[in-house]
């Protein structure tokens, strides 16, 4: 599942590409994906002007001229790919052709990802939306708030941070990152962390988010950049996916090991994080 990294990649590489420029034509090839599409979609996008491409969590917004915001989640395999109006291949759901000669193709071969439309003042109150977290690389998102959200809760604070409530975007693989970095194991309370930690972590998950987004995300099955191109950032995994591999620490001599957290696995150093 593409994590805020890759959505934040795929927003920037289609912003100069739609911004200000009008859907000439939106078609659309089957009736849903994960969800049905929403009743005329293709009627209330066409000759529409996108205004701004935002990203919230792990969600494209598209906000248009008529008061309305297209709601895009890429699911397990879906991919937003730019080009000069190709010929249409396999998997191709939802097509529009910009003003400007371009074709955003939404292209999902396992068809998890998802559509809808909504009114731009309404999307707080969106069930996608409602009771999100603050985005992490927001000026909301501090120590002081994510030791205030956590004080006296006993779930492990992987799971803590994948929880949309608490802070929004972050998935398996960045948090396994994050944590070895800031030296703290995986399954410890997350109302136990003190403050001095939790000073460390904050900063540290933005800057494996940062670095993440400057290196197009991580590419490990489906995951492509708007313009077709694999993200790279997989190549600087210290923890996730290296199982029974050395621990980069300098000094330290331990490999990195596996546990399962609520179904997802969890790769850290047992020696370095405790």
């Amino acid at each position: 599942m593409p994590e805020l990294p890759e959505v934040e990649t795929v927003r920037r590489g289609l912003e100069p590409v739609v911004i200000g420029q009008r859907i000439a034509h939106a078609g659309i090839h089957r009736e849903g994906l994960r969800w049905p599409f929403p009743d005329n979609m293709a009627e209330r996008l066409e000759g529409q002007r996108v205004d701004q491409l935002r990203r919230r969590a792990k969600y494209i917004l598209a906000d248009m001229d008529g008061g309305e915001s297209l709601i895009i989640h890429l699911g397990m395999s879906g991919r937003m790919l730019i080009s000069d109006g190709d010929d249409l291949i396999k998997h191709d759901h939802v097509v529009l052709d910009m003003q400007n000669g371009k074709r955003i193709t939404f292209n999902d071969p396992r068809r998890f990802g998802m559509m809808d439309l909504c009114a731009t003042d309404q999307l707080d109150e969106h069930r996608m939306f409602k009771g999100m977290g603050p985005e992490p690389l927001g000026n909301s998102f501090d120590a002081d708030y994510l030791s205030d959200r956590l004080k006296g809760r006993k779930m492990p604070i992987k799971s803590a941070l994948l929880d949309q409530k608490t802070v929004v975007g972050l998935g398996n693989i960045y948090v396994c990152e994050a944590l070895w970095r800031s030296g703290i194991p995986p399954t410890q309370q997350a109302g136990g962390i003190k403050r001095k930690k939790m000073s460390l972590l904050v900063p540290t998950i933005r800057d494996v988010l940062s670095e993440a987004i400057e290196s197009g995300g991580s590419s490990l099955k489906d995951f492509r950049q708007a313009d077709g191109e694999l993200g790279y950032f997989q190549h600087s995994f210290a923890v996730y996916g290296r199982e029974g591999e050395p621990c980069k620490t300098e000094g330290c001599d331990q490999n990195i090991a596996r546990i399962v957290q609520s179904g997802r696995s969890t790769f850290y150093c047992p020696k370095c994080q405790k």
